[in-house]
């Protein structure tokens, strides 16, 4: 155990992070390349106050994300799988239940080594059968969709909530204690925001459910173990 160790944090890791950097900036590259295009050599260039107007609106409804979702995601996929689903996207429903699973079928600790490097297996594999999918979907998805039933496609706003609720089925199985621990602390804050107690913070401070939710937890978590080997 400890040579695996040695070997996942002193050769596979430093190898993912300088890997990971390159393609985070080929990304932003990327993402960025076509308005520095229009700016620099268009001199195409929108006003500032349209700029910081824009993204104080996305700040103001996203932004909260920039933070909340690396940490809450980082337990579960671990380094690579972090620079994977947010250089790939679709993070929430299809990297985290593809690395959940993986694990689960692999029988493997999410946070260990091997649950690291399995996520990352099954994070690779979902972006490879998204990219097909949508590559199908661009060519014949409006096609498709217009011979489904309307009760077809509206059942589909109730997929992300069903495999959330997968998920949480799924590790609560492999943690009887803790879940009815999270569950309750997630409850609890999404009625207290319900409520508008927490109004008085920037944008819905729905976040504030994830980031409890997942604190909250893992305090507790530790709280436990401790009592249960008695360790102060």
């Amino acid at each position: 155990m400890t040579q695996k160790r040695d070997v996942f944090e002193g050769d596979y890791l430093p190898f993912i992070v300088r890997y990971g950097k390159v393609t985070g900036w080929l990304g932003v590259l990327m993402s960025f390349g076509p308005a520095l295009v229009l700016a620099v050599v268009y001199r195409i260039m929108p006003p500032t106050t349209a700029i910081l107007t824009a993204f104080i609106a996305m700040a103001s409804a996203v932004g909260v994300n920039w933070f909340v979702e690396p940490i809450s995601y980082f337990p579960i996929v671990g380094v690579a799988g972090t620079y994977m689903a947010f250089t790939s996207g679709n993070i929430s429903n299809l990297r985290i239940p593809a690395a959940a699973v993986a694990q689960r079928i692999a029988r493997v600790e999410p946070g260990t080594p091997e649950g690291n490097i399995v996520a990352t297996l099954g994070m690779a594999v979902s972006v490879l059968v998204n990219t097909l999918i949508l590559t199908i979907g661009v060519l014949a998805g409006s096609t498709i969709l217009a011979r489904l039933p309307a009760n077809v496609i509206d059942a589909f706003n109730y997929l992300l909530p069903s495999l959330f609720g997968a998920i949480f089925v799924q590790f609560a199985l492999m943690k009887l204690k803790l879940a009815p621990i999270a569950l309750g602390i997630a409850l609890a804050l999404t009625l207290m925001v319900n409520l508008g107690w927490f109004d008085f913070l920037p944008g819905r401070p729905t976040y504030l459910i994830t980031l409890g939710a997942v604190f909250g937890t893992i305090a507790l978590a530790v709280a436990m173990h401790k009592r249960e080997t008695g360790r102060p």
